[in-house]
């Protein structure tokens, strides 16, 4: 089983949440891994936070998981991917912010199950697996 990682859950881990780190130990290595846009997420909420020791202790959390967590790859086909699920989503009338479709896009592509608390946006995209590591 192949899992991605969404923002909230890496955020989980980077607090130390227990049953998010729980599960996270429990998966293979190669079975978890994380796309540039969750990345993103986490770089744009840290760099909003006035200085202080909790941002920089954030900072060394978020380069130990850019050093340490396997990526999910851009690709092709993730842009596709992406182009058609905010087409179909548009289409119903559905509009989910471009993060959560890239990052959903990641999953899909990699075949993955999306592990995230985003109950209400995530379950909406056709096909996605989803689960919920912080229960």
């Amino acid at each position: 089983m192949r899992y991605l990682l969404d923002t909230n859950t890496l955020s989980a881990v980077m607090r130390g949440d227990p049953a998010v780190n729980a599960r996270l130990a429990a998966a293979g290595r190669d079975e978890v891994s994380v796309s540039q846009p969750t990345l993103a997420e986490i770089a744009y909420g840290i760099a909003r936070l006035p200085d202080s020791k909790r941002k920089r202790w954030l900072q060394d959390g978020h380069a130990l998981i850019a050093a340490t967590m396997p990526r999910s790859d851009w690709s092709d086909e993730v842009s596709r991917t992406f182009g058609a699920i905010k087409a179909a989503l548009e289409k119903r009338g559905e509009r989910i912010e471009d993060f959560d479709l890239a990052i959903a896009a990641h999953a899909l592509t990699a075949d993955a199950v999306l592990v995230t608390a985003d109950r209400k946006h995530m379950p909406r995209i056709p096909g996605l697996v989803v689960e919920d590591w912080s229960k």
